[in-house]
């Protein structure tokens, strides 16, 4: 059985279900009919299943009654029988004809709990969904000029999805695409013969009203960005005075230091630090990950900023990882014995994750920038220090994304995740499916980006500034 674990996930293959939870609801249902550029037309009808598929569907319906049953965090499962609800549901799965039938006798089961991070969706979306997280997505459609280096490569683009827009958000100095001339602002409206429009389209309409939004549609044109190093890749734009230009990109190293937990694929792992003007200290980093280069980085970084007016800490696209890196840098900004950031439920007991507080912490004023891409360790940590009130958060809503679950291959091929735990903010909020709401919302657009370079930043640093103004 193939099973995929996601613990505040963070690195690729453990965003799979983060993905995938978001990438099922848009196909989990099934559809009556299909649309084409002539009307409605029935869609096809499928073929009656065949005894084999009706026994693997039946299989499949015990295994998630099982599990479920056996690692629910909760064993009485809000009160529900569980015993009778299979009784009553598995004919439904024997009678199926057809899989959207068999499914949505599953997810009945599924959804009497009323609990995200539990779903069953298609095979081919399983498929799918972990080709591209893992980095193994088929890229020959952008018609890319393959380098076979072996070597992970980057653009050094950082990209974000609004109003339909495939729109740079930042640019990595020294990077090809800085060589390049590329500026927040600019527009990327095909990657190679990828016309990336009507597919971000026809994505955010299938995904409207669902969590995860952002995540998917960014990453659907970041891993068409990404490659080997040596890879020729040909973006074509509208740069910062609208005008449609073409460049060729050859792929950089990737930045950041190789890292590896366990059998997970290997990740890229890197901060970055800097005084901003005004004296602000700025730190970012990609994962919650590699303790010792990160929190060794941070650790450095705030002895030097102990004088200084404010810090900012960038989540932005950041996934999460360990749980007890954000234990640790909370530690930095108050001394006050016991306080946590919040509490994770499981089967056998809770987790509270509290501060490691140190003693002469910092004094001066926090600010946090989140957005749709900050899942799982940034959301404990962000809104942990929201709540606590040691830190003011700039941005977008994270990603809602903050269980440990597993995914599990079912006999009848289809996926199957479920949760092990479940997590509340200090506040008692539950951030799964809700997300962090920030304190002052800023989505950039693609003039405030052409304009100010990084709104969200600029409107953090100012508030640093000027300490009356809340």
């Amino acid at each position: 059985m193939r099973k995929f674990q996601s613990f505040m996930p963070a690195v690729r293959a453990a965003l799979l279900p983060i993905l995938l939870l978001a990438a099922m609801s848009v196909v989990a249902g099934g559809c009556a009919r299909q649309s084409t550029g002539g009307g409605e037309v029935p869609a096809p009808v499928p073929a009656p299943l065949t005894d084999q598929q009706v026994q693997l569907n039946l299989e499949s319906f015990d295994t998630i009654h099982r599990t479920i049953a056996e690692q629910h965090y909760d064993p009485q499962l809000g009160g529900v029988d569980w015993a009778a609800l299979g009784d009553s549901l598995r004919p439904l799965v024997a009678e199926a004809r057809d899989m959207a039938t068999a499914r949505r006798a599953m997810n009945a089961l599924i959804h009497s709990l009323g609990q995200s991070h539990f779903v069953v969706y298609p095979a081919d979306v399983y498929e799918d969904a972990a080709a591209g997280i893992e980095g193994r997505a088929d890229l020959s459609e952008d018609g890319r000029e393959r380098s076979r280096s072996g070597v992970p490569g980057g653009s050094g683009l950082d990209v974000r999805v609004l109003d339909g827009a495939a729109l740079v958000t930042g640019v990595l100095p020294g990077s090809p695409a800085a060589e390049a001339g590329f500026a927040p602002g600019w527009e990327i409206t095909h990657v190679g013969d990828v016309e990336l429009a009507p597919r971000l389209q026809k994505l955010a309409v299938a995904l409207e009203g669902r969590n995860m939004v952002d995540y998917i549609l960014s990453q659907f044109v970041l891993a068409r960005l990404a490659g080997e190093e040596g890879d020729r890749v040909t973006v074509q734009v509208r740069d910062g005075a609208d005008r449609a230009r073409q460049v060729d990109l050859v792929l950089g190293p990737a930045p950041g230091q190789p890292f590896v937990m366990g059998n997970l694929p290997e990740v890229r792992v890197w901060t970055r630090q800097e005084v901003l003007e005004g004296d602000i200290g700025y730190f970012s980093f990609n994962y919650f990950m590699d303790v010792n280069q990160v929190m060794g980085a941070f650790n450095k970084a705030m002895n030097s900023w102990r004088d200084k007016p404010g810090v900012i800490m960038d989540l932005r696209g950041n996934p999460g990882g360990l749980g007890a890196m954000a234990m640790g840098m909370a530690g930095w900004f108050t001394e006050e014995k016991g306080r946590k950031l919040g509490t994770m439920i499981m089967r056998d007991g809770e987790f509270n994750f509290i501060i490691n507080r140190r003693p002469n912490a910092y004094a001066g004023r926090v600010a946090i920038l989140i957005d749709g891409l900050s899942a799982s360790t940034s959301e404990i940590f962000a809104g942990g220090m929201q709540d606590l009130g040691l830190a003011r958060l700039f941005g977008s809503t994270t990603a809602g994304a903050a269980l440990p679950s597993y995914i599990v291959r079912l006999p009848n091929g289809d996926g199957f995740q479920y949760a092990v735990a479940n997590y509340f903010s200090e506040d008692g909020e539950v951030l799964e499916g809700r997300g962090v709401t920030p304190d002052v919302t800023v989505v950039p657009t693609r003039e405030s980006l052409r304009a100010e370079g990084d709104p969200a930043l600029e409107a953090a640093r100012q508030w640093l500034l000027n300490p009356v103004e809340d």
